[in-house]
């Protein structure tokens, strides 16, 4: 089910200023790459990348503001800045079917998904699908933070089947930076034997980072009764 927060502008491009206000008359008109997609072809992207993932029980994703989703970043996750995708885990009800359950939920910030896409070169609908993506695959226990590569494995998969771009885990890894290379000492007498030779200090590989916001441990099961007033216990970025 796909949620639009009645804060949400129609226009998530950013405000312009009071000069370029009073200089244009007519409404700017919003470029097609830029226009928040229809619920109804998001709701089938869901079913789709849903059933791709293999995640049973119903799913809501609140497209939201990044006024809303830096509360409740800073509600669940104590900290206090706007993000991209936060994802809250239901808790599994005895005796209920994981088919007929509540699986989760997703909040999305728009203007940071337009943000990211503007920076990617794709349309805002491409950026919000692959935020549903990543957001499905922590909803069914995945944990990028706290794995050995197994959901960056998984959503590179996910990706090329769906027919997405780079995924959120992939552009933290091209932005880290590179390992050290290896650093050759000099060799002095003290150093070199007399038989064999004198060994090259090996660097050690930084560990890639992952997405900018944390996932220490395997996610909380939680349940949201509204789009604006979660009661979940934690959230997974």
């Amino acid at each position: 089910m796909i949620i639009l927060d009645p804060d949400l502008e129609p226009d998530p491009s950013p405000p312009a200023t009071a000069a370029k206000r009073s200089a244009v008359s007519a409404a700017p008109v919003i470029p097609k790459n830029h226009r928040v997609p229809s619920p109804r072809t998001l709701a089938r992207f869901l079913a789709e990348a849903q059933a791709a993932v293999r995640l049973k029980g119903e799913v809501s994703v609140l497209l939201t503001t990044d006024a809303n989703i830096r509360r409740l970043n800073r509600q669940f996750r104590g900290k206090n800045k706007a993000t991209d995708v936060l994802s809250f885990p239901a808790d599994p009800i005895p005796g209920l079917k994981a088919a007929d359950a509540q699986a989760g939920d997703l909040a999305i910030s728009v203007p940071t998904a337009l943000k990211q896409a503007i920076g990617q070169g794709h349309p805002l609908a491409t950026e919000i699908k692959v935020l549903i993506l990543h957001g499905l695959l922590h909803l069914a226990g995945y944990d990028h933070e706290a794995d050995e590569g197994q959901m960056a494995r998984r959503e590179r998969l996910l990706r090329a089947k769906l027919n997405l771009p780079q995924g959120l885990i992939e552009r933290a890894e091209t932005a880290a930076p590179p390992p050290r290379s290896p650093i050759e000492r000099p060799k002095t007498a003290a150093q070199s034997p007399r038989r064999g030779g004198t060994k090259i200090a090996q660097g050690k590989r930084s560990a890639p980072l992952g997405k900018p916001v944390q996932n220490a441990s395997a996610p909380r099961r939680g349940a949201v009764k509204s789009p604006h007033a979660p009661s979940k216990r934690s959230a997974r970025p």
